[in-house]
């Protein structure tokens, strides 16, 4: 008699390395997967990169401009100079060094009288009327650049320099640069909000997009969950679906700041420079575009996670 032997299926455990390795495999595979799909249907995909665009550049413009208005008042954080007026027969150099010696002062320049009378000549034109007076009726001044100073810590600078031995009066627009922090403070606190505003309804439409794409592929979806794939499996194209919407939208506004930029550059830098001289228009630099960037990606991919965790568990195979 002739013995035979039957052998079953057996089962082989793969490895951290293999594991790891399948995984990246299968996530490049569904990211480019994905972005195929979208410009496979480029038309319909534009429409929601335009939305998400416009949602996302509407507030990094308002960010630069509100940035650059608060140049007005010599700096966004808040620098303003200090004019000190010194009285006749000091040392100058000596009160110079003293005043720069105050932590809260960045620089300090001195503008002796004679130096003032001429440029006050070379601006105004009266020169002849100035050669008339006896005497140069302009004091020698300190102009001196604090740090960046809450309008309550610089009035009581103010009151410290003025105390100086040598000063006779010291005079700062401490009103005007208040209601400028003030005007400030206001539009962080409107483009914040309007931002915030903006950002739910990206996630809203990223949200009603995606869910969309899941019920266009309920059938495809229920077949592969009755295989055995397992949620992870079946939330991924999903997840990179958001990451390439909020991509997109973010390169789009990318894209529509610098525009706005470039039309609006000429007409602020005209206004701007009726304050202070040799004024540019700053743009979006690397922290920002990157910033930019990063809020879209985490939009898209939020809004996808939401859409994804409220309609996938309801399809199940029967």
């Amino acid at each position: 008699m002739v013995k035979t032997t039957i052998k079953g299926a057996s089962t082989h455990a793969l490895g951290i390395k293999d594991k790891v390795w399948a995984a990246g495999a299968h996530h490049r595979e569904t990211c480019v997967k994905t972005l195929r799909d979208l410009l496979s249907s480029w038309v319909t995909s534009l429409m929601t990169w335009l939305v998400i665009g416009i949602a996302l550049a509407l507030p990094a413009i308002l960010y630069l401009l509100l940035a650059n208005a608060g140049s007005l008042g010599g700096g966004f954080d808040g620098g303003a100079r200090i004019n000190l007026y010194l009285a006749k027969d000091q040392n100058l150099l000596s009160l110079l060094a003293e005043i720069r010696a105050y932590p809260e002062i960045e620089s300090a320049e001195l503008i002796n009288a004679n130096d003032a009378l001429k440029s006050f000549e070379a601006e105004t034109g009266f020169g002849n009327i100035l050669l008339s007076l006896p005497n140069n009726p302009l004091p020698d001044v300190i102009e001196a650049q604090p740090e960046s100073l809450s309008p309550a810590e610089l009035t009581m600078l103010v009151m410290q320099l003025e105390a100086v031995t040598g000063v006779e009066r010291a005079a700062v627009d401490l009103e005007w640069i208040e209601r400028l922090f003030a005007i400030l403070a206001l539009g962080e606190r409107f483009v914040t909000t309007l931002g915030l505003f903006l950002s739910l309804g990206v996630v809203l439409a990223i949200g009603n997009t995606i869910r969309l794409a899941i019920e266009n592929r309920r059938a495809e979806i229920e077949i592969i969950k009755l295989v055995g794939a397992t949620d992870a499996f079946v939330r991924r194209p999903f997840l990179y679906l958001g990451f390439w919407y909020g991509f997109g939208g973010a390169l789009i506004a990318w894209v529509m700041v610098q525009l706005s930029l470039l039309v609006l550059s000429g007409p602020i830098e005209e206004l701007l420079n009726s304050y202070q001289n040799q004024f540019f228009l700053e743009g979006l630099g690397p922290a920002t575009t990157f910033s930019l960037f990063a809020v879209g990606i985490g939009l898209g991919v939020g809004g996808a996670s939401i859409a994804v965790s409220r309609h996938l568990h309801t399809i199940e195979p029967t």
